[in-house]
């Protein structure tokens, strides 16, 4: 019997110590801390004329490693990006400019990722008023193709804010020809949507100025989807 009895115990050992077939932990979504959600920030460390360090905040999330920050200039839409272990980091960025600012979660064991919300933050200069933020253009969004409704038209939604708190309206301009340049529509502060008509198989292109009491404009660039 002693013969048997070897193979045996190593079949119960490679049974034992067998691989874990659980697939690892996904990362979380960061919470964001500063600078708060359409906010001025007003404690940047001043670096030259042009550029102030602003200290980025944000809570820890589960199953992650490494963050990577990213705030994008609005007025230029070009992003600057830096990874960290820690749940802060700085950047040098343009003062007196509306940024918008996010943070990627991610682990070393897993290829998914986790984003933050996006909060939008003026980072202060020396304006005592702030053009409201460019709007926020939320659907249809751009590159979709998307189905008319039986009445032939199509849902434009977007979001406002402004430091300030004074948006006087939204002006809608929207088009088959790049840029858009036919006002459908303008709207006060309280209605972020409007129908417009359009036809089968055809590219639209669209986009939003902003206005508030004082007389500042913000453009929120050019959105296109097709319409089946």
């Amino acid at each position: 019997m002693k013969k048997y009895l070897y193979p045996i115990a190593v079949l119960l050992v490679l049974t034992s110590c067998g691989g874990n077939d659980d697939p690892p932990p996904a990362p979380g979504g960061a919470n964001l801390v500063f600078p708060e959600e359409n906010s001025e920030c007003t404690t940047g460390v001043s670096v030259n004329e042009n550029l102030s360090q602003v200290t980025f905040r944000w809570e820890a999330s589960k199953n992650t490693d490494s963050y990577t920050l990213s705030a994008v200039n609005l007025d230029t839409n070009v992003p600057q990006t830096i990874s960290t272990a820690a749940t802060s980091a700085s950047l040098s960025i343009a003062k007196g400019t509306p940024f918008s600012w996010s943070v990627t979660s991610r682990n070393s064991r897993s290829e998914q990722v986790a984003t933050s919300e996006t909060w939008l933050f003026y980072n202060a200069g020396a304006q005592t008023t702030y053009a409201p933020f460019p709007a926020q253009l939320v659907s249809p969004t751009s590159g979709a193709t998307v189905q008319k409704n039986i009445a032939n038209e199509v849902l434009l939604q977007w979001m406002g804010a402004d430091v300030d708190n004074d948006i006087d309206s939204f002006q809608i301009l929207f088009s088959d020809q790049n840029p858009p340049q036919t006002e459908v529509g303008t709207t006060d502060a309280s209605v972020m949507e409007v129908s417009v008509s359009v036809s089968s198989d055809t590219v639209y292109y669209w986009k939003v100025i902003t206005t508030d009491l004082e007389g500042n404009t913000s453009d929120s660039g050019i959105f296109e989807f097709r319409v089946f």
